[in-house]
């Protein structure tokens, strides 16, 4: 008989079918046996009775254990009372493997326990929730993209220096010399927007930050969009397009999973266009306004980051940041060149930056003046230049990281829930 999944047992009342899974909970009330079984699609509850099976499988039955794979042959049938709305009546019960004592018990465990178990702690209805979150933005941002004109093109993992020329690099050897696992494909995506117009590249990235935060991993998920010919509006503009599409269309696909979480919609429901802004001065001056001793000049950390994105109901950008303190590819805003023309993108609620994106330099001999001030080796970086030499064009791009936006829109407190295997500063394992 073919296999039924258990999202499928709405169009199969009073059919017999074929379910395959875990239980992930089991009581036994006198001669019926009730087994909240799991097949990845769902969870329904299978009701065994000793009248209705054999005696094989009713002692299979009296010996369930958690997380036990099991085969169920049964009936499905309408249940108002259950969270499916469905049961399923068993006629015949086998298994693949009675598991041994599960080790992650009903009660209350640790961070760390958590983690140390964490390819078991994927299988609590909790994770999977998020990581089915996870699975509709990825969806959502290529399809926004593929809509939109965009073509998905891959930048390398392994690569010869740092996009922005900084040291928290992940070395390894590559045959006779050195290479590093890339911290953006930003830099590719800018050759490729040369060769098909509107680009974006989606994989992961490595930073190895010595930082121990609510928000940081050592290994993420990174989108980068790349345009020919946009600039500096409507880069923005494009973003936050995409963010509310994304944020729109999850609260409509992922209305059972978003309840699981008990996350608060309502700020959700706000993500639409236009977004709010702020100069960088202008956010200095609210910060300092809310007693925060920073100089003016210097880079917004996350507890500034957190301070500002409180204080609205909407995603906020922040452009306009000192040249000094930014990327060399960013181009500098020809109205002041002491600010460059980019964005920081910070989710409500005291989340933090999500985008980060700018207009990027397309003049030749303003980018060579950049790499020298940022010390950075011209002989990596002549591939990059030539972009600027061959048909320079005006263009702007963004890089979204996946985990911070499916951390906000899950309503999460710490960032290591929202990929199955987190690589964080003190752990590689599992």
């Amino acid at each position: 008989m073919e296999n039924t999944r258990i999202n499928q047992v709405n169009t199969k009342v009073g059919k017999t079918v074929v379910i395959r899974g875990w239980v992930n909970n089991f009581r036994s009330s006198g001669s019926i046996v009730f087994l909240q079984c799991r097949d990845g699609s769902g969870q329904i509850q299978a009701v065994v009775s000793k009248q209705s099976v054999s005696p094989e499988a009713w002692e299979i039955s009296q010996k369930m254990a958690l997380e036990s794979s099991v085969c169920l042959v049964g009936t499905v049938r309408e249940d108002k009372r259950s969270a499916s709305g469905y049961e399923l009546e068993v006629s015949d019960l086998s298994v693949y493997q009675l598991a041994e004592e599960y080790p992650i018990a009903k009660k209350e465990h640790g961070p760390e326990f958590l983690m140390d178990h964490r390819h078991l702690w994927l299988r609590s209805s909790r994770q999977t929730a998020i990581l089915r979150i996870r699975d509709e933005v990825v969806w959502q941002l290529r399809k926004f993209f593929h809509e939109q004109g965009f073509v998905l093109t891959d930048s390398p993992v392994l690569t010869p220096t740092a996009c922005e020329g900084t040291t928290t690099l992940f070395e390894t050897k590559y045959f006779e010399t050195k290479a590093y696992l890339a911290q953006s494909g930003q830099l590719y995506s800018e050759a490729t927007a040369g060769a098909l117009g509107r680009v974006y590249d989606f994989g992961p990235t490595f930073r190895a930050e010595k930082s121990k935060t609510r928000r940081h991993l050592m290994e993420f998920w990174m989108l980068d969009a790349e345009a020919a010919f946009v600039e500096f509006e409507e880069n923005l503009k494009i973003q936050e397009e995409m963010l509310s599409a994304v944020v729109q269309n999850v609260l409509r696909e992922r209305k059972a999973e978003l309840a699981l979480l008990e996350r608060d919609t309502a700020i959700l429901e706000k993500t639409k266009p236009p977004f709010p802004r702020l100069t960088y001065a202008e956010a200095v001056k609210r910060l300092h306004q809310a007693g925060v001793a920073m100089k003016a000049g210097d880079d917004f950390g996350g507890d500034e980051e957190t301070l500002l994105s409180k204080q609205f109901e909407q995603p906020v950008f922040i452009t306009h940041y000192p040249t000094k303190i930014k990327a060399f590819y960013m181009k500098p805003d020809p109205a002041d060149p002491k600010q460059v023309l980019n964005d920081d993108l910070l989710a409500p609620e005291g989340y933090g930056e999500i985008i980060g994106g700018s207009q990027r330099i397309d003049d030749l001999k303003l980018l060579e003046q950049r790499l020298k001030e940022h010390k950075l080796p011209r002989k990596d970086f002549e591939w990059y230049l030539d972009l600027r030499r061959y048909g320079s064009f005006p263009h702007s791009g963004f890089g979204l990281g996946l985990e911070r936006t499916v951390r906000w829109i899950c309503g999460l407190d710490h960032i290591r829930e929202t990929i199955p295997f987190p690589r964080l500063i003190n752990r590689l394992r599992p």
